[in-house]
């Protein structure tokens, strides 16, 4: 399978990483100093045409900048033993500080002007009103220049470059198991396959090797942690005075705090609906109840693999009858080469889809396996792609939507796979396979994330009271015996489940922006079962949308409440309807 799978080309982002980046490098400069240049202009009467070209000075260097990040980052994603690719990485995190901080001017000077001058000028910002909004919105976490300018330079050797190191350390693992008397060395790609395996022996022996591995390392992965966490409390509280650790996230979605903990409320009152599910999936197996080992088992032993080209098709098919319009850009990712689906050594793990700029088409990378589920990636993966390439007609300063919304188009696409293939004429046993991979999916998207989230919060008090890596493992522990219930037993390796989370040590409190979107997305394909074609247009609009408005503004149109109990429970509520139809197959 490996020979036939796709691997994308990086040749349109850069052809001569070196030569390209002294050519980007010296448009990037020029663009500076005409920014530089205008700085006396950018005074508390500065007219019209001075704003509009400083930001669109701003919006070329962005498109520049943008190129070489994406091209260092995907460069690296491929291999991230690559030792080209990590030093290019860092010549380019290094090039853009400077440059940043030789910027921090013009949004210091945005954030200065009085109410009634800024209010003016927004009137003339056309596509960017929203990004200069979102400006003004972090105005009271804002430092002075060369403070900000510190930090800058600060979390280019510390934090990113944590965050770099984390990347590289755990993607060099390597991993034994066992299988038919025979030891194979995998990667953590090759051995999660084995969570879902039909045989109970396989996925236990999986489960041991990865937090044997992780486990073993616990002492630096989790020294990482804390030193990530600190440094989220020191510049984000003790500088910048957010209320609270994750305050400094939903600012930055700009997702209102009563949202988020409405949100997280709703998820943690809903846990007695999964293990409902866990119940009903523990008979389906034949088991009077399911260990952590057992929470993914499939109910059907399948050995059936799906080629990648089968799998496109399906997905393509799923896409063609919502909407022709998304079939075609998601095709344009595959017809491009945008697409890397081989597994490789040192290539990173799981699946994204990276956005370079609107005229670009995005670059989706998974690690295809031949599974079930490799399909349901590749249309949520696909989702990300074709919510940036409707966006494409805003500005690169607001084509990029916001982490809580950015799932809704991913979610929604693997909706619309999984609606085809229970479409089909189906005997018991698939329809029962379909259902329990659908929830399996939702539990791991919606609850799972929303838990990730809760340890998130306990952990960043704990830290700051001097917790122990133990202690952060214990406390996960406690918070899965919480999550579960009576219904799934916790063996105690998964204390260390936390360390093998990427979200947590990149991007603190990102997951809540999963159990958002699913959510969002059960409500959003209720209504269009309801209204069937009529929604389709709203829908490309909302996605259209890209970032260029708040999350609440975006979704109004839809009817979209998201400080409301009432609307997050809707999601629940088709979730305890999918949980019905399973019963109804016993």
């Amino acid at each position: 399978m490996k020979t036939q799978l796709p691997r994308w080309k990086l040749s349109d982002l850069l052809k001569s990483p070196k030569k390209d980046f002294q050519s980007l490098s010296q448009d990037m400069e020029h663009i500076v100093s005409q920014l530089e240049a205008l700085r006396p202009h950018l005074n508390a009467s500065v007219s019209p045409e001075h704003f509009k070209k400083a930001f669109h000075l701003y919006e070329d260097f962005s498109t520049a900048a943008g190129k070489l990040r994406a091209y260092a980052s995907l460069w690296f994603a491929e291999n991230t033993q690559n030792q080209k690719a990590t030093a290019f990485e860092a010549q380019v995190r290094k090039q853009l500080t400077n440059f940043s901080n030789r910027l921090v001017f013009l949004d210091l000077w945005w954030q200065g002007l009085s109410k009634q001058k800024s209010a003016n000028l927004l009137k003339v910002a056309g596509d960017i009103r929203y990004y200069l909004e979102s400006l003004l919105q972090v105005k009271p976490y804002t430092l002075k220049e060369t403070e900000e300018q510190i930090i800058t330079i600060k979390n280019s050797t510390g934090r990113e470059a944590l965050e770099t190191l984390y990347g590289m350390f755990t993607n060099n693992f390597t991993f034994h198991l066992t299988i038919k008397k025979r030891r194979r060395v995998l990667t953590r790609e090759e051995l999660s396959a084995y969570i879902r395996s039909p045989s109970s022996h396989l996925r236990k022996a999986a489960y041991q090797e990865l937090f044997r591995v992780y486990g073993n390392q616990k002492n630096v992965i989790g020294e990482m942690y804390k030193t990530l966490v600190s440094d989220w409390k020191n510049e984000g509280l003790t500088l910048r005075r957010y209320r609270s650790p994750l305050a400094v996230r939903n600012v930055a979605n700009d997702i209102p705090d009563e949202a988020v903990e409405t949100l997280l409320a709703t998820c943690r009152k809903n846990a007695s609906l999964f293990q409902q599910y866990f119940y009903l999936k523990a008979r389906l197996l034949g088991l009077k109840s399911l260990n952590r080992y057992d929470l993914y088992a499939p109910v059907t032993a399948s050995k059936v693999t799906y080629s990648f080209d089968k799998a496109r098709s399906i997905v393509f098919e799923s896409y063609k009858q919502f909407s022709p319009t998304l079939a075609e850009m998601a095709e344009r990712v595959w017809r491009e080469h945008h697409l890397d689906a081989q597994i490789r050594p040192g290539k990173i793990g799981g699946a994204f889809c990276y956005s370079v700029h609107p005229k670009k088409t995005p670059y989706v990378l998974l690690n295809y396996t031949g599974q079930a589920r490799d399909i349901s990636t590749l249309a949520h993966e696909l989702g990300h792609a074709v919510h940036s390439m409707l966006a494409e007609r805003h500005s690169i300063l607001t084509f990029h939507v916001c982490l809580p919304l950015a799932e809704t188009a991913s979610v929604f696409g693997e909706q619309l796979l999984s609606e085809t293939l229970l479409s089909r004429k189906l005997r018991k046993r698939e329809r029962q396979s379909l259902l329990v991979t659908q929830l399996d999916d939702l539990y791991a998207t919606i609850l799972r994330q929303a838990f990730f989230v809760e340890f998130e919060k306990t952990a960043h008090q704990s830290i700051e009271k001097g917790a122990t890596v133990d202690d952060l493992g214990r406390s996960y522990q406690q918070l899965l015996l919480k999550q579960f219930g009576r219904a799934i037993a916790v063996p105690p390796e998964f204390q260390w489940e936390w360390l093998a989370i990427p979200h947590i040590f990149v991007s603190p409190f990102y997951c809540y922006a999963y159990s958002f979107g699913n959510l969002l997305v059960l409500a959003l394909y209720q209504q269009y079962k309801k209204e069937g074609a009529a929604f389709v247009p709203k829908y490309l609009s909302l996605l259209g949308a890209g970032g260029s408005s708040s999350p609440e503004s975006v979704l109004c149109p839809l009817g979209v409440n998201i400080r409301s109990e009432n609307f997050w429970q809707l999601g629940f509520d088709r979730i305890q309807e999918l949980i019905t139809a399973l019963e109804q197959t016993l």
